[in-house]
């Protein structure tokens, strides 16, 4: 990426709390009956989708949900659209270990349909903990059900419209008490369904390299 450095310069003992509070997160689902898609989850012996890469990330990257693929993993982004978000990483001369990658939603929905209102509103918290826990500087949103989320979740509520006409856009927000950047773009399954997106996406992605080398 320009020779710019994509972690965050953080010591080895902030690294380890960082580690332990996201464990706590993936303990707490785990074992939390309440949500919405348990019974589905542990019907199909499915795993919760907690997120993956580094804890010192500074770009992380929130889809809506995870897929059969990834239910069975328990990996985000694992199945078809995760080798197109691998070309776009690649793109942007990065790979999986140098960002963060998760979803709003932890658990797959039934026939990979639509996340439910009430689905959002209760994985969502484990989604502001883990950007709490990793304070990135840039969240990418992938599709727009996590940019519905995050644009209002970070004060950006007038900006939002048709992800038609806010892709690969950014926008500077605030996340509690730190300054975020939010940056849209499609989810990278459209991909799969229309060819010509990908040159769109790819496209997209590269405010990206002018974000950090800001």
């Amino acid at each position: 990426m320009n020779g710019m450095a994509p972690l965050q310069d953080i010591s080895e003992e902030e690294l380890s709390l960082r580690h332990a509070a996201l464990k706590q997160i993936k303990d707490d689902l785990l074992t939390n009956s309440a949500a919405p898609l348990w019974e589905y989850r542990k019907t199909n012996n499915f795993h919760p989708v907690i997120g993956e890469g580094s804890h010192a990330a500074k770009i992380m990257f929130v889809g809506e949900a995870p897929g059969e693929n990834e239910a069975k993993q328990g990996r985000p982004f694992c199945g078809a659209a995760g080798k197109f978000l691998d070309v776009l990483l690649e793109h942007l001369r990065l790979d999986r270990k140098q960002v963060y990658i998760t979803n709003i939603v932890k658990d797959r929905p039934p026939n990979n349909r639509d996340p439910l209102p009430q689905e959002i509103d209760f994985y969502s918290g484990y989604l502001d903990k883990q950007i709490e826990i990793i304070k990135p500087t840039c969240v990418v949103t992938l599709g727009r059900f996590s940019m519905g989320y995050l644009l209002p979740k970070c004060g950006l509520e007038s900006e939002l419209t048709a992800i038609s006409k806010l892709h690969g856009k950014c926008f500077n927000g605030v996340f509690g008490d730190q300054s975020l950047s939010i940056v849209t773009l499609y989810h990278p399954a459209v991909a799969l369904y229309n060819g010509s997106m990908r040159q769109v996406l790819l496209k997209d992605a590269e405010v990206l390299l002018t974000l950090l080398s800001s």
